[in-house]
């Protein structure tokens, strides 16, 4: 077996470099990171050949962020395109197997540090590419043939990345005109149980994994050619909510992969038994109660949501491979789907976007809609947020005031309860003096006199209430 100067295990998957042991950070929110998978004729690929293109790990300096890119050729007599996306995402899985190399994200989102110690132990990439091919070879033996190009000079990886978006976006268009309803299978990924245990990852062709790399065509090559894989089939099993996109395959591959934590996933849901989220995913949305609304917020953007969160503090709170209500993480082609949190109003139900992620979703937010969502240039806090849905009458002011009429009619109704629950125990007993009103506690007096009580929102159990005259 070949040496490498660093461990190889899967034993180092959830390892963190931390930035005090980190020598040098590749990509990330600070710069561009990007990782992409092509199919090649076996005559196009010198097998196990490591280039680097822009500075090496020796020349670089300690602490810094570089751009960072990875292009990964491979062949064989089974290898087609349909298999790029799902050779693409066990990239994760291997580089975190080296020993003090941590791995983050995917696509264009990719973020690496490698440590200090492993630094140390060699001032190239080159066994670390070496390694990785290594290990793909191995798990996965459709690969005959192997060769990966490192990028680090910053023009070069701007260039990589630009033919890279136009080649995820024509992957994405795959599944385009394929609905839930026309298969009757789904297929589920494991990738991300290593950071997050109880997450069950649902790839449908409404619903695109929530890294945004693998769609449900990926998932049936993957399952083809590596059955006992990450990638699985699911039999949808009976559909029993339409809206919601409740199957009871899905409910039992739910309870099943998240060792009981959950019973049941909806996909098209944002509230009610939403799909988990791993800390993957491309895109969260939080619920903004103040208005009713759904925002939704990038990892690339750097800025605060109209609730003053920014997306790595809502990401912490909502991956894991929790259902959180309130927050749900999604892949970006997952708003291009007809059936797009339908359960919860659908894009009449979403308030605001960044700016950039409003650019790059354009051709899908309804034409009637789409100057009615705001961005950071629109609004920055929820008053101002409010302030812009108002005036752009977006649909979600229309169920404001239904809402208000609705919470009056209750608190009404709760009053009345209250008043009558505690009627009878209100009569003073022979001989009692009601006290004068100027000694009785004043909160609201009403214009004939006596004592108005307003409940706001308030549930009251009385199981007794005793009224005596004070003795002197």
């Amino acid at each position: 077996m070949v040496e490498f100067p660093f461990e190889i295990s899967p034993m180092f998957e959830g390892e963190r470099v931390r930035k005090e042991g980190m020598f040098v950070e590749l990509g990330g929110p600070k710069s561009l990171g990007l990782e992409l998978v092509r199919a090649a004729d076996m005559d196009a690929i010198e097998d196990d050949k490591v280039t680097i293109v822009g500075p090496d790990l020796k020349e670089m300096e300690e602490g810094k962020t570089y751009p960072w890119a990875m292009v990964f050729n491979i062949g064989g007599e089974l290898v087609e395109p349909d298999l790029e996306s799902v050779v693409e995402r066990r990239v994760h899985d291997f580089i975190n197997y080296c020993q003090g190399i941590m791995h983050l994200n995917q696509r264009y989102d990719v973020w690496m540090r490698v440590s200090k110690d492993t630094a140390a132990k060699m001032d190239s990439f080159e066994p670390f590419g070496k390694a990785v091919m290594m290990l793909f070879k191995t798990e996965l033996p459709f690969i005959e043939k192997m060769q990966v190009t490192f990028y680090t000079d910053k023009a070069e990886v701007e260039k990589q990345l630009e033919a890279a978006k136009e080649i995820f976006k024509a992957r994405d268009a795959r599944t385009k005109d394929l609905r839930d309803e026309d298969v009757d299978v789904f297929y589920g990924c494991t990738l991300c149980q290593s950071f997050a245990p109880t997450n069950v990852c649902v790839v449908s062709p409404d619903r695109v994994s929530l890294c945004g790399a693998i769609n449900w065509f990926d998932g049936r090559a993957a399952a083809k050619v590596d059955p006992e894989g990450p990638q699985f089939s699911i039999e949808k099993g009976e559909l029993l909510d339409a809206k919601t996109g409740e199957y009871t395959g899905v409910n039992d591959i739910a309870k099943k992969l998240s060792a009981g934590e959950f019973d049941k996933i909806k996909l098209h849901s944002f509230f009610d038994s939403p799909h988990t989220s791993c800390g993957c995913f491309e895109v969260v949305g939080f619920y903004i109660p103040e208005v009713d609304g759904i925002g939704w917020v990038n990892r690339e953007y750097q800025g605060m949501a109209p609730n003053g969160i920014g997306f790595s503090t809502m990401a912490g709170q909502t991956g894991g491979g929790k259902q959180i209500v309130g927050f749900l993480g999604i892949g970006v082609a997952y708003f291009y789907s007809p059936k797009f949190i339908q359960a919860d109003g659908g894009w009449n139900r979403v308030v605001w976007l960044p700016a950039m992620l409003k650019e790059k979703i354009a051709e899908t937010i309804p034409a009637d809609l789409i100057d009615k969502i705001a961005t950071e240039n629109d609004a920055t806090d929820i008053q101002s947020l409010k302030a812009f849905l108002q005036d752009k009458n977006h649909p979600i002011v229309a169920t404001w005031a239904a809402a208000e009429e609705e919470e009056e009619e209750e608190e009404e109704e709760e009053a009345e309860a209250v008043a009558a629950a505690a009627a009878p125990m209100m009569m003073p007993a022979a001989g009692f003096q009601m006290p004068a009103m100027a000694s009785m506690p004043m909160m609201s007096t009403g214009k004939a006199g006596g004592i108005k009580i307003t409940f706001k929102k308030a549930k009251i159990s009385i199981e007794r209430m005793v009224i005596s005259e004070k003795k002197e």
